[in-house]
């Protein structure tokens, strides 16, 4: 009985094994530039956390999906955030470029809906990058970019079905799109990304982590370190984003009884 059991034991890790080599021997970026198209998008799960090096000061969680456009960026994107200092929020964005509009629900917005409405619409550029959007602690990674994928490979360790490596925000911001109009771009180009990438036996992204620490930038964050974690699933599948009901939209606050403010135009 030992001997069949440690027989199964060694097949299994042998197939394992086998299952991490082909996901290295894969071609990646191949293989998502084969489901990169409107209409299809990929769900994700993040956990953040945020710490001083003696303590975990902040922790968000985030889960929902991108739809791509046909170069792999966010085309459109429908996410909730739960934690953080104000609390469970919901943002819809689409077309992440001019003319572009965001549909934001919860959070520090909540107190200042109008009467009867539930969602902000903002369709002031500046306010529609995600991480305005998603937060200073949203993945910087984006693995739905082709040529940042390839730009994570090759910097990066294989092992297994992991690739492991560093990459400044300069060239981060070089290769992607999405690092680029990031929040953090222009703080410090030379500030170094950690980041762990964990591929499928298909060659597609199960799970990025990112590490860095804020050397620039807000006072409150400079010399904490961030971490992220995100999950990937369901690669290529069609996806509908859809806006919120026109009628429980507004595109006006009431901010210290002003209830017809906006943002100028």
């Amino acid at each position: 009985m030992r001997r069949v059991i440690a027989t199964l034991a060694a097949c299994g890790a042998l197939l394992a094994g086998a299952a991490s080599a082909q996901a290295m021997t894969k071609d990646p970026v191949r293989t998502l530039k084969t489901i990169l198209a409107p209409g299809n998008g990929v769900r994700f799960t993040e956990t953040t956390t945020l710490s001083d090096g003696a303590e975990e000061l902040t922790e968000r969680r985030r889960d929902g999906l991108f739809e791509f456009d046909a170069k792999g960026g966010a085309g459109a994107l429908d996410v909730t955030s739960t934690g953080g200092e104000h609390g469970r929020e919901r943002v819809i964005g689409f077309e992440h470029e001019i003319g572009g509009t965001s549909y934001r629900s919860g959070g520090l917005l909540a107190k200042w809906l109008k009467k009867g409405k539930t969602w902000w619409k903002d369709s002031h550029q500046s306010h529609l990058w995600h991480t305005e959007l998603l937060g200073y602690d949203e993945q910087l990674v984006n693995p739905a970019e082709p040529a940042t994928l390839a730009a994570l490979l090759k910097n990066g360790r294989p092992s297994g079905d992991t690739v492991t490596g560093a990459i400044t925000f300069k060239e981060l911001e070089q290769v992607s799109r999405w690092a680029e109009y990031s929040t953090h771009a222009g703080w410090d180009p030379a500030a170094t990304l950690a980041y762990t990438v964990t591929l499928t036996p298909e060659g597609l992204v199960s799970r990025v982590q990112s590490t860095f620490t804020f050397t620039d930038g807000l006072d409150e964050l400079v010399g904490k370190t961030l971490h992220v974690d995100t999950r990937y699933s369901r690669w290529g599948a069609k996806v509908s984003i859809t806006k919120p009901d026109p009628r429980e939209t507004t595109s006006e606050l009431c901010i210290e009884g002003l209830c017809n403010w906006r943002l100028p135009g």
